[in-house]
Order: C-alpha cells, then sequence, then structure tokens
C-alpha cells in the first residue's frame, strides 16, 4: 500500500492511498482521483518521505524530546475545517436535488415544512430567489462528502 501526499490544481493537499504508483498513475489518467476539498481531478504527486517504523527509537527518546509545534500548516488547517463545515451541512440538510428552487419557494411561501436544503440551481435561478426575498448562497460541496467512504 502506497500513502501519497497529493495536491490538486488549486492547491489543496490531500492524502491519497493506493495499491501501487502505476495503480495511482492509472486513476489519475481515468479521472478517478479528485480534490476531497473542491473535486478538481487534476491531481499531482507531491514528495513525500517515505515511512519508516521507528517505533523503538521513538520511545526511548520520548522521555527527552521537548513539544514541537504542530506540523499542520495553515492552509491544511483551513482545508480541514472547511471539510468539517462541509459535513455539517450535509448531515443538516435534506438533498432535493434539480428542485432546489422550486422547494426552496415552497418553504418561504410556507407551502411545505421550514428545514434546511440543498441542491442545484441555474445562476438565473439563484438570482430570481435572491429578488424574491429568498436568501440562498451557493457552496460548492465535493462528490467525496455526498456519498459513503469507501
Amino acid at each position: 500500500m502506497k500513502v501519497l501526499d497529493l495536491e490538486c490544481g488549486n492547491g489543496h493537499t490531500f492524502e491519497g492511498w493506493f495499491a501501487s504508483l502505476d495503480a495511482f498513475a492509472d486513476q489519475c489518467a481515468r479521472a478517478l482521483v479528485e480534490c476531497p476539498a473542491c473535486g478538481d481531478a487534476h491531481i499531482a504527486k507531491k514528495l513525500s518521505a517515505p515511512r519508516l517504523n521507528l517505533s523503538a527509537v521513538r520511545k526511548e527518546e520520548s522521555a527527552e524530546a521537548e513539544p514541537v509545534a504542530s506540523s499542520v500548516s495553515a492552509p491544511q488547517n483551513a482545508t480541514v475545517a472547511w471539510m468539517e463545515m462541509a459535513r455539517q451541512v450535509i448531515a443538516n440538510t435534506d438533498d432535493v436535488g434539480n428542485q432546489f428552487a422550486q422547494e426552496a419557494r415552497r418553504i418561504h411561501y410556507g407551502e411545505a415544512d421550514a428545514r434546511g436544503i440543498r441542491g442545484t440551481s441555474s445562476p438565473d435561478e439563484a438570482l430570481e430567489l435572491l429578488d424574491e426575498g429568498i436568501a440562498v448562497m451557493p457552496l460548492l460541496l465535493p462528490e467525496a462528502l455526498k456519498g459513503p467512504l469507501q
């Protein structure tokens, strides 16, 4: 199993697990690897150090080691926070698909129970909803979050 550090065309970094480097290349060629933050399929492998099992050495050094600052960078922290927010949106809203504009109107005018919804609409439909006083907000949700993780 190969654990690779990956980066999409928009600069989001993430980790991917593949059977081999050939499997990674094959999946990338077929656009099967996507950024979990933005869904971009233009993925590049970043340089990364191999994982070495040094647990015995670490146990000996842990008593002497001083605390070290987190190695997670600010952009990675922002991506993690954004992904958590996206998970919350998915967990707390109903997906109404292409019927978003119609369902938003039904809720706004009291024809349906008030609840959080998400779905798709055209830019024109979104502007019409805003003109009617219906608060909507575009939010790109990665496809990876919409289905079960494998």
